[in-house]
């Protein structure tokens, strides 16, 4: 049987337009952030995975996990680079709680980062394009907003989803990036603004019909770091240890017209119900999640796949409040990747890093209130591979 593994450390390094610092600065800093949280004075990290999509390609440096080893003093220290495109943050914790589960190493350090700011926005549009299907997709000239306006047409074709479901998702994690001292996007955004008045087809353009500017997240620098370790080991360092309850994995078919439905992300159900049997819990059990809503339609469409709404009802719970801050059922409460931003090979440790402040109660002003267990997506490609989480509480 693999042994329980728990987060004691937690670090962030906030994401927006770090113009001033390189990626080993983010890195630095985040990881430095999760050590000193975990109070393990001279206690040897034997292992380092650093999660970075885009790392060779914008800042020209590489084996980044064998330089964070030693820039942190943690040599000899095993160093592996994680590249999984956006989902390569869920997948660097995957690995690393593998690695401790298995009795293999007793502690291990995940980094992610993404230095992405200073890169013309077309070329960041094509590299995370080459994602798609090199035939079917890329040379067609499909990128991600691309197929996430396609999809959205076909969700409020289907399910009756309106702009305004959108746009109240984008208030909404706006308004909880405010409480997130972490957060790229610190502004307040109201329904009248981005929809409802006459200013809002200028404020809200269109991008890719049907979504507009403010439904789709921010190209971010930023980074994020959490320290796991064995669970018998994990009181002597932290007062309340959160276990990985369980995690989940799956990939779905490349070309996004060759699945049977796109509207249904098969690679969320999968990955989101093999982490629910391995925590032995239910969707109804799970107090607060963080989604990767990289655009408006993903919260509404994973919160569905991954079983917290029936299909084509996620749209509806938005309009009663479930998923506010103060609602039943709280998603996103750090801003998510639309206002606490995107820095890729950062997302999946960021939200691992923001559950774990929520269910020590350390959230501050955006705190969900008792907060137990907590799910997370990681969602790469477009949902092409998919990484989920269940965090618990342990006290």
């Amino acid at each position: 049987m693999p042994r329980g593994v728990a987060i004691i450390g937690s670090g962030m390094a906030k994401f927006g337009n770090r113009v001033n610092e390189s990626l080993m600065d983010l890195l630095k800093e985040a990881s430095t952030k999760a050590i000193d949280d975990a109070r393990i004075g001279d206690r040897e990290i034997q292992a380092v995975y650093v999660s970075s999509m885009l790392v060779g390609e914008l800042t020209n440096q590489t084996a980044v996990a064998s330089a964070l080893a030693d820039e942190l003093c943690l040599v000899p220290a095993a160093a592996d680079r994680i590249e999984n495109g956006p989902a390569s943050g869920g997948s660097a914790v995957k690995n690393a709680y593998l690695a401790v589960a298995s009795g293999e190493y007793d502690m291990a350090l995940v980094a992610g980062g993404e230095k992405m700011r200073a890169a013309p926005g077309d070329k960041i549009t094509d590299l995370i394009a080459t994602m798609t299907h090199p035939t079917a997709e890329y040379v067609n000239g499909v990128t991600l907003p691309s197929l996430a306006a396609l999809f959205t047409r076909l969700y409020m074709n289907k399910y009756g989803v309106e702009r305004k479901h959108l746009a109240m998702i984008a208030v909404k994690n706006h308004a909880n990036a405010l409480q997130n001292p972490y957060a790229h996007l610190q502004r307040k955004v109201t329904l009248e603004g981005i929809y409802s008045s006459p200013e809002a087809e200028v404020n809200n353009p269109l991008i890719a019909d049907p979504l507009r500017l403010f439904d789709m997240c921010p190209v971010s620098d930023g980074a994020a770091s959490v320290l796991l370790c064995s669970m018998d080991m994990a009181k002597s360092f932290c007062d309340t240890p959160i276990a990985i309850a369980g995690f989940g994995q799956a990939t779905d078919i490349h070309a996004v017209s060759q699945r049977a439905d796109p509207t249904v992300l098969k690679a969320v159900q999968i990955s989101a119900q093999q982490a629910f049997k391995r925590a032995k819990l239910t969707p109804k059990d799970i107090d607060v999640a963080e989604l990767h809503d990289a655009f408006t339609i993903l919260e509404i469409a994973e919160s569905e796949d991954a079983g917290f709404f029936e299909k084509g009802t996620a749209h509806k719970a938005i309009e009663e409040g479930v998923t506010c801050l103060d609602g039943d059922f709280p998603i996103n409460p750090s801003g998510g990747l639309k206002a606490r931003g995107h820095a890729v090979g950062a997302t999946g440790v960021a939200q691992i890093a923001e559950l774990t402040w929520q269910l020590r109660g350390e959230a501050g002003g955006r705190q969900v209130a008792d907060a137990e267990k907590a799910f997370c997506c990681n969602f790469g490609g477009f949902g092409n591979n998919v990484v989920s989480f269940i965090l618990r509480r342990t006290n």
